[in-house]
């Protein structure tokens, strides 16, 4: 997995303590700017997560690279709505040969993970055979139609490969950019930094979050799962290990209180 933080709005947090002085002092749009230090640009930050006051967050985003992750993981992520994708098409990039994530769980006990990896190159196998059979298919119909023989390999490889990525797996790995405003991302991070979420969205989400924190340490400071301002949410189904996930991320004299 690598991530990378591409782009973010200039200054966030003040452009954010910029929003909240609007909403709550006698400024206008000239001066609001005006004796936003960062000491008050700090207290406004304060304020508006003691009000519970949003709304002003989401003047601000955050565009991320994200590579070597499955395609399992972008059916959980694209269900965060509030937010853009850019992600690589399999109707356009061929999968030779292509990468795949493999799980912890698997990986870690030999046999399973030969077995994985003899499926990887099954699926691969499979998808490199259907897209030769389809490619010859649509060639010969293609100089039938009058193409040139380069035009009508170009475009049936395109034609091929759209219909035999059926048989990619859901380890496949894919690379996407996305960009979501603060509010959902604190959102994204308390959903996905939990215990309980899934492992591999889990590792993003936790990455994201360190990243948007060198950006936005006070913006970001308490964000991640819900444990970090509080009781768990989780009821029974909670994991217990709240001290430990208060150390983790905001550190250890934090998770001693």
């Amino acid at each position: 997995m690598n991530v990378k933080l591409l782009a973010y709005t200039p200054d966030p947090e003040r452009t954010v303590a910029c929003a909240a002085k609007l909403c709550y002092a006698a400024a206008d749009i000239d001066t609001v700017y005006e004796g936003l230090t960062p000491e008050k640009t700090e207290r406004f930050l304060h304020m508006l997560n003691s009000l519970g006051h949003e709304s002003p967050v989401e003047h601000v985003s955050f565009t991320f690279g994200i590579e070597g992750v499955s395609r399992s993981l972008l059916a959980q992520i694209t269900r965060h709505r509030i937010a853009s994708f850019s992600v690589q098409s399999q109707r356009y990039v061929k999968e030779s040969a292509f990468e795949f994530v493999i799980p912890p769980e698997i990986a870690a006990l030999p046999q399973a993970a030969a077995e994985f990896r003899r499926a990887m190159e099954e699926d691969a196998a499979h998808y490199e055979r259907l897209a030769g059979l389809l490619q010859q298919k649509h060639e010969r119909e293609l100089l039938a139609q009058g193409l040139s023989p380069e035009e009508s390999a170009k475009k049936a490889e395109k034609m091929a490969i759209e219909d035999a990525r059926f048989v990619l797996p859901n380890a496949c790995a894919t690379k996407m950019i996305c960009t979501m405003n603060a509010r959902e991302l604190r959102h994204f991070f308390a959903h996905r930094c939990c215990s309980r979420a899934q492992w591999e969205i889990r590792e993003l989400a936790t990455q994201m979050l360190m990243l948007a924190r060198e950006a936005a340490p006070t913006l970001f400071a308490q964000a991640g799962p819900p444990c970090l301002r509080g009781a768990c949410p989780e009821g029974k189904m909670s994991c217990g290990r709240t001290a430990e996930m208060r150390e983790r991320f905001l550190g250890p004299e934090v998770g001693k209180k």
